[in-house]
């Protein structure tokens, strides 16, 4: 499930540029600072759900999610990646209610989920 990491805060740093990539505008956002804060989970959460106001680093990241997850995330940083894999271990293990109503809306037909449970399974993520 890069999905959500790719999803959540892969491209949660995500602006398409002319290059093909997407911005690194927002790859110093502090994910640890996030990852803390139930409040600022959440403001991202409802910003990719569509229930909540977005920050500018949010919005880039609810353009580009479905591409960042259609593409591997072929246009993201190693940062981005690297942070993705971050996020996606902390809300599968500590936010799993969120995860899911994410993964709801951005993998309803479990599309990703089969992609890369495998990958993950590696990484020591268990969906």
């Amino acid at each position: 499930m890069k999905l959500l990491l790719f999803v959540v805060l892969t491209t949660f740093w995500a602006v398409s540029s002319s290059a093909e990539k997407y911005t690194t505008k927002y790859d110093n956002v502090d994910l640890e600072e996030i990852l803390k804060s139930d409040r600022l989970l959440k403001n991202y959460v409802n910003c990719l759900l569509d229930k909540g106001k977005c920050s500018p680093d949010g919005q880039e990241l609810r353009t580009h999610i479905s591409d960042a997850l259609l593409t591997e995330c072929e246009k993201c940083s190693e940062k981005q990646r690297n942070g993705s894999r971050t996020i996606l271990r902390y809300m599968i293990k500590n936010k799993r209610e969120w995860w899911n109503e994410l993964e709801a809306k951005y993998d309803p037909d479990g599309t990703y989920k089969k992609k890369y449970e495998e990958e993950l399974k590696k990484e020591g993520i268990v969906l």
